[in-house]
């Protein structure tokens, strides 16, 4: 998806041949790449307590949100096993999991893929993230036809869509002036594509759906948001009031820096820091438990500023204490206050306007009303509650064993 449109046509059309028949035989030598499986027998599957409702949430665990959701079921006292199984990518930030599954064995080991698809059989509902299959390429690697096994043997199955799996980057680019598509690191191509196929995806297969951030309610419109969840403990950081007379200390962590609009702000940060009216920290590669140690030492984090919308990395900046700046569409700022019935409290900026709102943050005299209503927003919105509570109403408390139960949950808010 990187770098694509510098290759001549006919080798992104082979690419994308390759990607979209993963079982022909250049498919199935593709594959090869991923390296050898772990010894046969050697790799866990899930495993529920004996309890009346065992979900499993895979197989993708982007920013540790299957087992943030996963543990938030578990702690809504409903009786719920939850488990998370997630793909462990060989470079890539590795979160925790109850079951943690070597990229080689997803792909190339068909025992782990039946014992797999055996034990989820063992659950009550399963959560497919990212229009993944959660049984790398058992059925011919097909997520509909994996979840259609998992129904024929009483499973619910629903799924959950995390960001560029299915944000239409036509509808993204008519709609923000600032996006991400419009750099030219980004294939658009292959992610219209893709998200054009996981929204028809969703739209046919007749089970639920939700979405990890408002923003893609503008795409999947029938979907219901579950929040991102962080622990709240894990941020509470020890900090000390800013003295107004020192700079500002702004923090911007960009994990993509094309998708977060990164050289869209440098040259008005490096002004900023140049005069003095702030410090500057960029911070990238940092694996996730060195983050709250960064964060403390932060006045201002920046986050996205070219999606229009916000994730796990604002949330855990405002939990942290951090005042929060970036670019929220308007529209999603107000279905955000529709759901929570708060307003979002992260500082409005654009590129044009970054300058501004940091100048104007240095020159308040004190951030901790800010600090305190950001913290208060997490405590609210982002403690698992409320995710637990979305799932539980629209989908868990569907299944036929719990039909009949009277439902003492409060509504969405």
């Amino acid at each position: 998806m990187v770098n694509r449109d510098r290759l001549p046509r006919w080798v992104n059309v082979l690419i994308d041949r390759i990607a979209d028949a993963p079982t022909s035989p250049i498919g199935r030598l593709a594959a090869r790449q991923y390296g050898r499986p772990s010894p046969r027998g050697t790799v866990p599957t899930t495993v529920f307590a004996d309890l009346p409702l065992r979900v499993l949430i895979a197989p993708v665990n982007y920013s540790g949100q299957g087992t943030a959701w996963a543990r938030a079921l578990e702690s809504s006292g409903d009786g719920i096993s939850a488990r998370n199984m997630a793909i462990d990518v060989v470079g890539g930030f590795r979160f925790p999991a109850d079951v943690l599954v070597p990229l080689a064995t997803y792909h190339n080991d068909p025992d782990w893929q039946r014992r797999e698809f055996d034990a989820a059989s063992a659950a009550t509902h399963v959560l497919i993230e990212a229009e993944e299959p959660p049984f790398g390429r058992l059925l011919g690697r097909s997520v509909s036809a994996q979840a259609t096994a998992l129904a024929d043997r009483g499973v619910s199955v629903a799924y959950m869509a995390h960001g560029t799996d299915v944000r239409l980057p036509s509808r993204h680019l008519r709609d923000n002036p600032w996006s991400h598509y419009n750099d030219e690191s980004i294939y658009v191509p292959r992610a219209e594509a893709l998200a054009a196929r996981n929204i028809a995806l969703l739209a046919d297969s007749g089970r639920p759906y939700f979405v990890s951030t408002p923003d893609l309610l503008r795409d999947l419109p029938q979907a219901q948001w579950c929040p991102v969840v962080v622990d709240l403990d894990r941020w509470a950081v020890r900090r000390t009031e800013r003295d107004a007379r020192c700079p500002l200390s702004v923090v911007h962590a960009p994990s993509v820096s094309a998708v977060k609009g990164t050289a869209l702000i440098l040259p008005a940060l490096e002004r900023l820091a140049a005069e003095g009216i702030i410090t500057l920290e960029l911070v990238s590669g940092i694996p996730s438990e060195a983050m709250p140690r960064i964060f403390a030492g932060a006045d201002v984090v920046i986050d996205q500023m070219r999606i229009g919308s916000y994730g796990v990395a604002a949330v855990e900046a405002m939990a942290a204490g951090c005042v929060v700046v970036g670019h929220v569409a308007a529209d999603v700022r107000k279905s955000i206050a529709r759901h929570t019935g708060e307003e979002l409290p992260i500082v409005e900026a654009t590129a044009d306007t970054i300058e501004e709102e940091l100048r104007r943050l240095a020159a308040e005299p004190s951030l901790a009303d800010r600090r305190a209503i950001g913290q208060a927003f997490v405590a609210h919105v982002h403690d698992g509650r409320l995710a637990a509570r979305v799932l539980t109403q629209h989908w868990i408390d569907r299944h036929p064993s719990r039909q009949g139960k009277a439902s003492t949950d409060e509504p969405d808010r």
